[in-house]
């Protein structure tokens, strides 16, 4: 019929998605005539998909596959490294700290030391019995020994211990006070009934240890740490126990051994952490062995327990509770509260020497 080629609408090519798109009239198509079915071929013809839209559509599939593809593969890298990290072994612990080098020791006498502080050559004797680098000096040659100190540890640093009677207390310090200037601790510092004109504990003394008579003419100094002072420290005044003197606090054979053990653990002890130290000032009784801690901890007060329960828990005398608190000796107290118990010094286990509770072997 004529027209009939109107009847029928040919692909649209506005895009690709009117590729798709049906006759308008399908109907007309379906009931025309032999004769004009073949009028029509044309038209008929032109719903057939030209080999170039083929192509073109192939690569929108292709395409599409290969970005699911792509997707799908980091899931499965994932997966991969999830399973990879789920069967990975546990990094191994780091390695034990090396021990510190022995330390030097370096003990001074007080006025007329060979006369009356000759606990300090006793001392020395059995330090270096014990394996120990350890010299004693005069007082008087005080600045010298600290030059020899100071260069000895630049050119071998090892942990320096300075341990002084009388005079040689004041001159543990002013050797302290000269390292300080140069940037290098010192490990431990012990002054036995030091003189009063003794200074302040510099700050880079890691260790400080003052025995005294505060009633002593020729030493009593109560020594204190400059402000900001961070490391260990702890006092003890014996003027209580009327046995001590001045001429005799040095010989002691009890404080020896406290001194050659607190020595001996030295290198092994690892430095302690910022802020964890509070001092401690003790009026030790009398008649009392004097112990020797390094300083105080504060341990958190737990529901029911009293100062005897404490002082009985962390293996210290009633007194020192007391004392280090302010407290009387059956003082109540409230859980959440704090109290400083005095504490040493000690290396860490080793690991070897750990128990390993059956079964778990």
């Amino acid at each position: 019929m004529p027209g009939c080629r109107g009847e029928t609408t040919g692909p649209d090519r506005r895009g690709v998605g009117g590729w798709f798109r049906a006759p308008k009239s399908t109907q007309s198509v379906v009931t025309k005539p032999a004769g004009e079915a073949a009028a029509s071929r044309g038209g008929t013809a032109e719903l057939m998909l030209d080999p170039r839209r083929i192509v073109v559509l192939a690569a929108i599939v292709l395409f599409a596959l290969s970005t699911g593809m792509a997707v799908a593969s980091p899931a499965k890298s994932n997966a991969k490294s999830k399973r990879a990290a789920v069967t990975a072994t546990a990094p191994p612990p780091p390695a034990p700290v090396e021990p510190l080098p022995p330390p030097k020791i370096y003990l001074f006498r007080g006025a007329m030391g060979p006369f009356f502080s000759t606990g300090m050559d006793r001392l020395e004797e059995k330090l270096t019995k014990a394996g120990f680098s350890a010299d004693v000096n005069e007082f008087t040659i005080c600045r010298w020994i600290g030059d020899r100190a100071i260069a000895s540890y630049k050119e071998t640093p090892a942990p320096i211990v300075l341990i002084g009677h009388s005079m040689g207390g004041l001159c543990s310090v002013i050797i302290s006070e000269m390292a300080a200037k140069e940037n290098i601790p010192i490990s431990l510092v012990i002054t036995i009934d030091p003189a009063h004109a003794t200074d302040d504990v510099p700050l880079n003394v890691e260790r400080f240890i003052n025995i005294f008579l505060s009633d002593s003419v020729l030493g009593g100094g109560n020594v204190v740490a400059v402000p900001g002072f961070r490391g260990h420290y702890a006092s003890y005044d014996l003027k209580e126990n009327s046995r001590v003197s001045h001429i005799n606090i040095e010989k002691s054979d009890d404080i020896h051994r406290q001194i050659i053990e607190m020595v001996t653990q030295l290198p092994r002890i690892q430095p302690q952490a910022q802020g964890d130290t509070v001092p401690l000032r003790y009026l030790v009784p009398g008649n009392t062995l004097v112990e020797l801690w390094d300083s105080g901890v504060r341990v958190p007060v737990r529901p029911g327990d009293t100062m005897e329960s404490i002082a009985a828990a962390n293996r210290v005398p009633l007194w020192t509770l007391a004392q280090s608190n302010s407290l009387a000796e059956n003082a109540t107290l409230t859980p959440g509260q704090s109290i400083i118990v005095p504490r040493h010094l000690t290396p860490p286990e080793p690991a070897a020497a750990m128990v390993v509770p059956q079964g778990r072997r």
